[in-house]
């Protein structure tokens, strides 16, 4: 388990003192956190299927080009 802390720096004083997260900030930096991996996966699959749509058309003859013609 990570353990979680905010650093607080007092500028006027130079103060520097650390906290731990409580109980509800640790939930909700967990759930960014996995929002964030859905993010990137999701972007990481739909770079795929393109890169596997791309390789299908080529397989037809067609190219970027000719599709940007039919208006696809």
């Amino acid at each position: 388990m990570t353990n979680y802390k905010e650093v607080i720096h007092n500028i006027e004083t130079g103060e520097i003192t650390e906290r731990p997260y409580t109980d509800e900030e640790i939930v909700e930096v967990e759930a960014q956190q996995a929002e964030r991996v859905k993010r990137v996966e999701a972007i990481n699959k739909a770079e795929a299927d393109k890169a596997a749509a791309q390789l299908k058309l080529q397989a037809l003859g067609l190219t970027a080009n000719d599709l940007k013609a039919l208006g696809i």
